[in-house]
């Protein structure tokens, strides 16, 4: 397959309240093919989102950006004020988490899709209303030109998904960052939105790069995905090895972690077969992690080696690696 996105050793320093800069991402590297959707997953706070920001432009002032993001040639970490302009929209869109948000209260539906249609592409006010309203039909809204004339809050939070996904095609990308696109939504409608991008790239050959903390979305959705711990790279595998063989423990606790259909307490306040299992300790984060590997202090596995450095993405099977440096057996978890 023609690999469309990759990025290459990122690495992203914010700015600290005292002065200085702190590390929030550490030399990640991802690729995602033409027509593929690749999963990023992880905790809260372990760089996903920022991730997808740096790829984007969208970081603060002030943050310190090296490494390369090639998109079909093109290095977005490179690129500077107007020239996101021939990028953002047109090549590379973003679906972000929370659509209530990222639709203004105040503009209808129809402006805030044919606002940049007619700047990127050139259309009057007329084919861009057309193909607005074609977007709204594509993604499954009842009555398309009707929407064209509402305001956002006159919709459910799965619709509002809907449109913000129709926004973020209006100008044809060939990449789609989509940001945790079902948080918040329940799983009948989560459902019928993982389908509808799947839908996307089997009929316009679109490439989603999918970030999530949901493991099971991943299986329902992705081809490849990618662990994130603290700004680290943890593990990359095909997404059913991933799950079905983690090969980093980091992977393995969030598996067990899950729960499961009959984690609940019955009519005579019995608890069911599976008790919730909890990783312990608390989450690193890129700025509080030691100088060895983030998972160490919260591993059943580790090793006094585990703190000396952080541990480098081995390649243990074609299109898998793992960050770590024991290699254990998972299916032995110690006491």
């Amino acid at each position: 397959m023609t690999r469309l996105l990759d990025v290459q050793d990122l690495a992203v320093a914010l700015p600290a309240a005292g002065g200085g800069t702190v590390p929030v991402i550490h030399h990640a590297s991802l690729h995602v093919d033409e027509g593929e959707i690749v999963g990023i997953a992880g905790e809260s706070g372990s760089g996903k989102s920022m991730t997808a920001q740096a790829l984007l432009g969208l970081l603060p002032d002030g943050a310190q950006v090296r490494g390369t993001a090639r998109l079909d040639g093109t290095d977005l970490l490179a690129l500077r004020g107007a020239q996101w302009n021939a990028v953002r929209g047109r090549q590379v869109a973003m679906v972000f988490q929370d659509a209530t948000s990222a639709l203004h209260p105040m503009l209808t539906i129809g402006r805030q899709l044919t606002e940049h249609m007619r700047l990127h592409l050139g259309l009057d006010k007329r084919a861009a209303n057309r193909r607005a309203a074609e977007l709204l039909d594509r993604v499954r809204i009842p009555e398309p030109e009707r929407t064209l004339k509402a305001y956002p809050h006159q919709f459910s939070g799965g619709m509002r998904q809907r449109v913000a996904i129709a926004a973020a095609l209006a100008c044809n990308p060939r990449l789609l960052i989509a940001d945790e696109p079902t948080t918040a939504l329940d799983v009948t409608v989560q459902a019928g939105i993982l389908e509808l991008l799947d839908e996307l790239r089997r009929d316009m050959g679109l490439s989603v790069l999918f970030i999530t903390h949901d493991l099971g979305v991943l299986a329902a959705l992705t081809s490849r995905s990618y662990v994130f711990y603290a700004g680290r790279v943890m593990e990359q595998a095909p997404t059913t090895d991933l799950l079905l063989d983690p090969r980093h423990p980091y992977t393995a606790a969030l598996l067990r972690a899950r729960p499961h259909a009959d984690d609940s307490w019955g009519a005579a306040g019995t608890r069911g077969t599976h008790a919730l299992t909890t990783i312990p300790g608390t989450p690193a984060t890129p700025a509080t992690a030691g100088p060895g590997c983030p998972f160490a202090p919260r591993c059943a596995f580790r090793e006094d080696r585990c703190t000396d450095a952080p541990p480098p993405l081995l390649a243990v099977a074609p299109g898998r690696g793992v960050a770590c440096v024991v290699q254990p057996d998972l299916h032995e978890v110690p006491a």
